[in-house]
């Protein structure tokens, strides 16, 4: 989705502390787009979501939060998905809960390829790490995108395993997608978004938890 007026309304939506990812499903599923959940009477509100979440629906300024976020999706190679955009990743909608909005950097269309998740530990031994690295270059090479977390150990050499056959990979990070964690796979990542794809469904600046 281009940087613009709808995708101010579904970052105004996203980005108001209080109104979870419950909340922002149950106002899409009454009103529609989220330009229609702010033109919605505090009447017709408070029929969907508590007073409290009305209010802070109606009074949060969180106007800054959204320049910066629109700003980043401007950036060649970055961009926000919501759950409005053909691009946004089919798989997820089958689930209970899936992500309002997705910051994606790289290359989109991997969202809706077959793809193969190889997570573990972060202190594997040696043998599991050289295991992980090797199975991911296999199903990379058989043309499965391999998603893992950018973790240290099992998730980082299952990356690794992708890129080293030319093949695709796509980390998905617990933290906003410009933090980065841990430090020591920064190099990594930077690979991964110039040859795969990063994503996160975290506010820009979220820290891990």
């Amino acid at each position: 989705m281009d940087a613009g007026e709808g995708l101010a309304d579904w970052l105004r939506l996203t980005l108001i502390p209080g109104i979870g990812g419950e909340t922002q499903r149950k106002l899409l599923a009454a009103f529609g787009l989220p330009e229609t959940v702010f033109a919605a009477s505090p009447t017709a509100l408070r029929q969907v979501i508590g007073d409290r979440q009305v209010t802070l629906l109606r009074d949060t300024d969180n106007a800054e939060a959204i320049a910066r976020a629109l700003d980043w999706a401007a950036t060649p190679g970055q961009c926000i998905l919501t759950l409005a955009d053909a691009d946004y990743p089919q798989a997820l909608l089958e689930i209970p809960d899936p992500p309002t909005l997705l910051y994606v950097r790289g290359r989109v269309e991997l969202l809706n390829r077959p793809a193969l998740a190889i997570v573990g530990s972060r202190c594997p031994t040696a043998q599991g790490e050289r295991d992980a690295q090797g199975f991911a270059a296999a199903f990379a090479q058989a043309g499965l995108v391999i998603v893992s977390g950018l973790a240290l150990g099992i998730d980082a050499a299952a990356h690794r395993g992708a890129l080293s056959v030319g093949g695709d990979t796509v980390a998905f990070l617990g933290t906003g997608i410009d933090r980065i964690y841990p430090a020591r796979n920064l190099e990594l990542a930077h690979e991964i978004g110039a040859r795969g794809a990063i994503v996160s469904e975290l506010p820009l600046g979220t820290p891990v938890s």
